[in-house]
């Protein structure tokens, strides 16, 4: 008889934590939309749902949830998180010009306090090649923008592709800080994306992100990336809790 094969699991690198002790929340929603839609997923969207603060270095149980449609990560019995397919409706969030991006990029509020500040998105203590250092200011109309040229450790087999898990992370950061992070924290409780087509290392991209509202101590807000030629490669939508910083370090 064959031996029946281990069940698949996940881990988070420390390299792509975002508070100091637990995962950047893009980054692991992608990971878990990576097992939920699998390779050549483009259009495909997918709906992750962050319950525990996902731990750093730890493998965690993969399995099919009761319904079979979407999945869920276990560690010692307790849900971390869950994944489901998804249809984003709303409309991309409208691009600025590079220049007004590279703009905001210099008022990012991050620079002077932000309350994770070695997130693998947006952490400025974090060095080039390291973490992603994205600088999402703020551009008037709920909005922020800022640019992001993935380099070559984001690549997939494709040397030229970024990897998905990537382009959710970038899509993370841009949305939170619409939102007064720097006074009310926040990390990323729900997150949907798509991506419509491939994020190329070495190019210049636009991240906009836009903030929708406010219910208690949620956030919501919506993402866009760009292409240099201003067409859309991937789309997000976000809900963030708030919560005392110095319980995530």
């Amino acid at each position: 008889m064959g031996s029946r094969a281990d069940p698949p699991t996940i881990a988070i690198a420390r390299r792509f934590a975002g508070p100091a002790d637990s995962g950047n929340g893009g980054y692991t929603a992608g990971m878990l939309a990576g097992h939920l839609l699998g390779p050549n997923a483009s259009g495909a969207g997918a709906r992750i749902r962050l319950r525990q603060p996902p731990p750093l270095d730890v493998a965690m149980l993969v399995e099919r949830a009761t319904d079979d449609v979407g999945i869920r990560v276990l560690l010692g019995g307790a849900v971390i998180a869950d994944a489901a397919p998804a249809v984003l409706e709303r409309e991309p969030v409208e691009s600025v010009t590079v220049a007004d991006a590279c703009e905001a990029e210099t008022a990012y509020a991050g620079l002077t306090s932000h309350p994770f500040p070695a997130c693998f998105s947006c952490g400025p203590q974090r060095s080039p090649g390291d973490g992603l250092r994205l600088r999402p200011g703020r551009v008037g109309g709920g909005r922020t923008a800022c640019t992001w040229t993935p380099d070559g450790s984001l690549a997939g087999e494709n040397a030229t592709q970024v990897r998905d898990e990537f382009v959710w992370a970038a899509l993370d950061c841009p949305g939170g800080w619409t939102a007064d992070l720097e006074g009310r924290p926040m990390v990323l409780g729900t997150m949907s994306a798509a991506i419509d087509a491939h994020a190329e290392v070495g190019e210049r991209h636009i991240i906009m992100g836009l903030l929708l509202g406010h219910e208690g101590r949620k956030t919501f807000t919506a993402s866009t990336l760009h292409d240099s030629d201003g067409r859309v490669v991937a789309r997000a939508e976000h809900t963030w809790i708030a919560v005392n910083p110095h319980a995530f370090q």
